[in-house]
C-alpha cells in the first residue's frame, strides 16, 4: 500500500500508518441506513470502533439487548390500525409519529429491495391474533408503516 524509501513507508493514496497497512477507505464501515458504523462508532482504518456499548459487529448494528423495530413500534401501529391495544387511550399523543398506509393483503406490502430500510413485521395484539405491517424510514427522516388491515 505504498512504497519503502529510505526505511520510511510513503503511503499511497487512502492508506495511512508506519506500514501503510490502515485504510482510509470507510466504505466497510457503512452500514445498511447509509450511515458510518450506524451512527454509533467511529471508523477507524477500515474497521468499526462502536462508540455505543449496546451495540457491536463489523458496522455497529447488532444490538443483543434492544428491543426490535416490530416489537417497539407494535403497540402504537395496533392503535392507530385497529384503535385497540396497550397505547388505545394515548394513541394520538404517542403514536404519531409515522406515516400509515393500510394494504388489503400481505403481497401489498412494500417489499425488500427499496431504496429504505424496510422492516417486516409480524406481531401478536391484545387478542392474540396476528398482525403484520412493515416499518421504513426514509432519506428525510419519514417514518412509513404500512399494516394489512
Amino acid at each position: 500500500n505504498g512504497i519503502c524509501k529510505c526505511r520510511v513507508c510513503e503511503c499511497f493514496p487512502n492508506f495511512t500508518g508506519s506500514a501503510c497497512d490502515c485504510s482510509l477507505d470507510t466504505t466497510p464501515c457503512m452500514a445498511s441506513n447509509g450511515q458510518i458504523c450506524n451512527g454509533r462508532g467511529t471508523c477507524e482504518c477500515g474497521t468499526c470502533n462502536c462508540t455505543d456499548p449496546k451495540f457491536q459487529g463489523p458496522t455497529c448494528e447488532m444490538c443483543q439487548t434492544c428491543l426490535g423495530v416490530c416489537a417497539e413500534h407494535k403497540d402504537c401501529v395496533q392503535c392507530r390500525a385497529f384503535d385497540k391495544g396497550e397505547k388505545k387511550e394515548t394513541c394520538s399523543q404517542e403514536c404519531m409519529h409515522f406515516n400509515m398506509t393500510r394494504v388489503e393483503s400481505r403481497d401489498k406490502l412494500p417489499q425488500p429491495g427499496q431504496p429504505d430500510p424496510l422492516s417486516h413485521c409480524k406481531e401478536k395484539d391484545v387478542d392474540d391474533c396476528w398482525f403484520y405491517f412493515t416499518y421504513s424510514v426514509n432519506s428525510n427522516g419519514e417514518a412509513n408503516v404500512h399494516v394489512v388491515e
